[in-house]
């Protein structure tokens, strides 16, 4: 989309007086502070007079969470994922899946309830990776049981099978379709070790942006958006 054409349909603005605007470097595009009226974004957030722009409708934003920062509305005795969001945008906010309160990475928020419902839906098996830190070396044995499934304590259905990738003696990818409560960790629990940190880097085909520092967001573009319709 065309940043002339969003800040129009973003603020009720004519694209003339939008053009204006942009000349006199009212406008600006994440920290860039002259732009041109018909670059192109692909999911950058938008500024007019320092307040971020976002179009009428839904919203979908990617956010990279810190750790001691809790996936809820509402939370008294710690930050929330909306704390972190400017008090305009945070209306009907919800997140599309939550992390523990120690797990840092990928949290995608939304006001759209039926595109959350398909990634956090049992029934749809979304994907999600995460970057793990063990206790102690993951041994062979240890890496073929997560990948074929284990049984949790307290839960005698077998976890799905797995997609795991040994990143070093102590450290995996590990990709599960599967939302449990503390999955992973009681994965590794299940195989005799010990999550010491815990990462997610991917939902579906969304990938945590490498440029965005933690506790910091952005919105989705258009292809993130619709790798769940």
């Amino acid at each position: 989309m065309r940043l002339d054409y969003f800040v129009a349909h973003a603020t009720g603005l004519t694209r003339s007086q939008v053009r204006d605007l942009i000349r006199r470097g009212a406008v600006r595009v994440d920290g860039q502070p002259r732009v041109r009226a018909n670059l192109k974004l692909s999911g950058e957030t938008v500024y007019l007079d320092d307040a971020p722009l976002t179009l009428p409708g839904h919203q979908y934003l990617m956010l990279h969470k810190p750790a001691g920062v809790v996936c809820s509305t509402d939370d008294p005795g710690h930050r929330t994922v909306l704390d972190l969001i400017p008090a305009a945008l945070r209306r009907d906010l919800h997140s599309a899946g939550r992390l523990d309160l120690d797990t840092t990475g990928l949290v995608l928020l939304t006001s759209d309830g039926q595109w959350s419902h398909r990634i956090t839906s049992p029934n749809s098996h979304c994907p999600k990776r995460y970057r793990v830190d063990t206790a102690r070396p993951l041994t062979a044995e240890a890496l073929a049981q997560l990948a074929a499934g284990v049984v949790l304590r307290d839960d005698p259905t077998p976890t799905r099978p797995a997609v795991v990738t040994p990143l070093n003696d102590t450290r995996l990818s590990l990709t599960i379709s599967e939302g449990r409560y503390h999955q992973v960790k009681r994965m590794l629990a299940a195989v005799g070790n010990h999550v010491v940190a815990l990462h997610r880097e991917a939902i579906g085909a969304v990938e945590l942006d490498a440029e965005l520092p933690e506790g910091h967001w952005r919105a989705l573009g258009r292809s993130e958006i619709d790798a769940f319709r």
